[in-house]
């Protein structure tokens, strides 16, 4: 935008009749009038002032004030905690022709000639909105324009104080602004044209008080035709099925599932996801290979096509997240454990599944304790079930293990057996058949993965983060002086945080405050863990929300990844946007890669993020790529406050409605029952919040189908069905 745009901020009048200065900042190009707003609270009248602009005939800005407008200006207060809902319904329905009734009593409470100069002062004001914004509005691509649009009209809405006209419209059950997000011009239009239509048919009104709005809305209607309720809808669905493809069935929601290498171990689970009620598979290149992305993405197409259930690739880029480096690894040893009551009496065995390494993983519906995989492929073809497998663990202890199931899985056969008593079992263990005068092949483990260390800390613990990986590797579990080590090989972290800030780790399951900091050090005293201290262990999140650290939006490995992206993936998601920079880096890497049809996801995941997302969306907006937006509610969570959270996200719906952009719902939705199989109620209402996005991801777990299927049902309940017990109490004249 051109810096001899001016930048005003609006005043009004506040409650009490004096001038306050609203926090809200607009491209002002034209004079300014003002318009009193009257509301009638509790027999008590108030006051308020709204500001429009008028735009004079060259539409020539007026220069005035000495802070110029730069790209990075934002609208609108976000500071503002106004709520919202994500709702879009219609602006209006019809009233009838006389002003008698409900209408005719609300007339002694309501002046309609006051409210209708409320509501023009407010469509002139979104109007002007657009107009100041033009030439932002201008470098849109024309498949955003008029959502572009609407955002505008939606943030000039939000940045006034408009209570007592909402509480005046509310009276006479006319709009409620707060549903005007979709489709803001057309229902004020819609809402100015029938209170004009009550005023005219209004016994009470012996004049035609509404000549000028009617101008002004059959001059609406001619213009802005794209501006209709429906067709704003029609745009915002339009929008979702090109990014998130068209939802199956009568489904309302697609679900997004989170898969890792973990699904390579299992030939089904890609079909089974899918069966549960994916429509989505999200790959984050933070993890993995490219060699494990692909037979990830090759088995996604094959399951989709033999189920002929269309599902795309979502691939996370990693972005600049700071994180802990890898710990030392521990011994390769798996635990063996069976489940006991209080007084030590074995009260169900361990499940171990036992089968030739190249097997695979068992089966999706089992649930075994512990994986063994055995060497020698002949060795099975010995064993049925009934027989007790003998070995000495890594601790010289003589353990048993009884076969009593088998299962013949596409690679071969796989057995489960119980174990009664713990058991310590590493690579190298030989099992051993036990049968009478026969002499049995012996079977070797093999495989057994490395056991994932961590340090537990507690309040008052001191801890040292250090820059060189080689420095502390063999002091992660103390120090000399007391402390424990962690590595961050990230020099953002290093270059940017200073004494007395905060520091967050694994998603604020732990807090800490600097203490202090040297070139290749800091030291963090604890401040916030569990009663018996929390577990901190590689590739855990660090997050530094005082600190104002400048990141590369995209790094030298999201360009790597992004040449796999370009062939392999429908979608790719841009981890930690923070500033409209971020978005044109992108914008010039997928234009030099001639990716125009690849789906963007911004994921909102931090402050400076969530802060500046309508300019955000703007600048999205100039490229004809599919958008959306990912709620990432862990990072968001810590950078943002999480008593501020539940605001935020629907602060988040708000914006994207306005702008018809579909939004993914992430981050621990139904965490417990896809971990334990159990879920809490808390995450049960939360999933069902999520009918409020066009999306919601689920994250892995060992019973990641079942919650999916769960989450499935959740969703797309009908609800509004009418219960059999309820419709005895309606006339059956009434029933459709």
């Amino acid at each position: 935008m051109p810096s001899s745009q001016a930048i005003h901020s609006a005043d009004v009048f506040s409650r009490r009749g004096k001038f306050s200065h609203l926090p809200c900042k607009l491209n002002v190009k034209q004079s300014v009038e003002t318009v009193q707003l009257w509301a009638k609270i509790k027999n008590t009248r108030t006051t308020t002032t709204t500001a429009f602009a008028t735009p004079n005939e060259n539409d020539e800005g007026e220069r005035s004030g000495s802070h110029a407008c730069s790209g990075e200006q934002v609208f609108v207060p976000l500071e503002n905690n106004y709520s919202s809902n994500y709702l879009d319904e219609e602006a209006a329905g019809s009233l009838p022709e006389s002003g008698s009734g409900v209408f005719q009593m609300a007339e002694h409470s309501v002046n309609l000639a006051s409210l209708l100069d409320k509501l023009k002062a407010l469509h002139l004001h979104v109007l002007a909105s657009e107009q100041w914004n033009a030439s932002r509005l201008k470098l849109c691509h024309k498949n955003y324009v008029e959502s572009a649009k609407n955002l505008i009209h939606y943030l000039a809405l939000k940045c006034l104080d408009i209570e007592p006209l909402k509480y005046d419209l509310a009276l006479i059950s006319l709009l409620n602004l707060e549903m005007v997000n979709s489709s803001v011009l057309a229902s004020l239009t819609t809402c100015i044209e029938l209170l004009e239509n009550l005023q005219l048919n209004s016994s009470r009104t012996g004049k035609d008080v509404s000549a000028g709005i009617s101008t002004q809305g059959k001059l609406y209607h001619q213009t802005n035709g794209n501006f209709t309720i429906n067709t704003m809808r029609m745009k915002a669905c339009l929008n979702q099925e090109l990014l998130l493809g068209p939802l199956q069935g009568s489904r309302c929601t697609h679900i997004m599932t989170t898969v890792g290498e973990e699904a390579l171990e299992s030939e089904t689970l890609i079909a089974d996801l899918i069966k549960a009620g994916t429509s989505i598979i999200r790959i984050n290149c933070a993890h993995g290979s490219p060699e494990s992305w692909s037979e990830i993405i090759r088995r996604v197409k094959r399951s989709s096509q033999m189920l002929e259930a269309p599902c795309r690739i979502l691939m996370d880029l990693a972005g600049p997240k700071l994180r802990t480096d890898n710990l030392k690894p521990g011994p390769c040893v798996v635990k063996v454990s069976a489940k006991k009551n209080a007084t030590g009496k074995v009260t169900f065995p361990a499940q171990v599944w036992l089968s030739h390494k190249g097997a695979g993983a068992p089966p999706p519906h089992l649930s075994p304790d512990a994986v063994l995989f055995i060497d020698d492929e002949n060795f099975f073809t010995v064993v049925k079930v009934g027989d007790t497998l003998r070995f000495f663990d890594a601790r010289g202890k003589k353990r048993m293990l009884k076969i009593s199931r088998v299962f013949h899985v596409f690679s071969g056969t796989g057995f489960m057996a119980e174990c009664t008593r713990t058991a310590y079992v590493s690579s190298g263990t030989e099992l051993y058949i036990k049968r009478k005068k026969d002499r049995l092949p012996v079977g070797q483990v093999v495989d057994v993965p490395p056991r994932e260390l961590s340090i537990r800390l507690r309040v008052g613990d001191l801890l040292i983060i250090s820059r060189d990986s080689t420095c502390g590797e063999d002091n992660s579990y103390g120090h000399a002086s007391g402390a424990y080590r962690i590595t961050c090989s990230s020099g953002y972290l290093f270059d940017a945080v200073k004494p007395g800030e905060r520091i967050a780790f694994d998603d604020g399951k732990i807090w800490g405050v600097i203490k202090g900091t040297t070139i290749s050090e800091i030291v963090v005293s604890i401040t916030h863990a569990g009663l018996r201290g929390t577990k901190l262990g590689s590739q855990k999140s660090i997050n530094i929300p005082d600190s104002n650290i400048r990141f590369k939006g995209v790094t030298s490995k999201d360009l790597v990844d992004l040449e796999f992206v370009k062939s392999h993936a429908d979608m790719v998601g841009v981890s930690f946007i923070r500033d409209t920079r971020d978005i044109i880096v992108l914008r010039q890497e997928l234009e030099e890669r001639k990716l125009q049809n690849l789906g963007i996801v911004l994921k909102i995941e931090t402050k400076s993020g969530f802060e500046k997302l309508p300019l955000l969306l703007l600048e999205a907006m100039k490229s004809s790529n599919p958008l959306g937006v990912m709620i990432a509610r862990g990072d968001l969570a810590v950078e943002c406050g999480w008593e501020r959270l539940a605001d935020i996200q629907e602060e988040i719906l708000s914006f994207c409605s306005a702008a018809h952009i579909p939004v993914i719902w992430a981050t621990q939705v139904l965490e417990s029952l896809v971990k334990s199989r159990v879920p809490t109620r808390a995450e049960i209402t939360d999933a069902a919040s999520g009918r409020k996005a066009s999306c919601v991801m689920l994250n892995k777990g060992r019973h990641i189908v079942e919650a999916i299927s769960t989450l499935d049902n959740i969703l797309n309940l009908n609800s509004r069905q009418m219960k059999a017990e309820v419709k005895s109490l309606v006339p059956s004249s009434h029933l459709v």
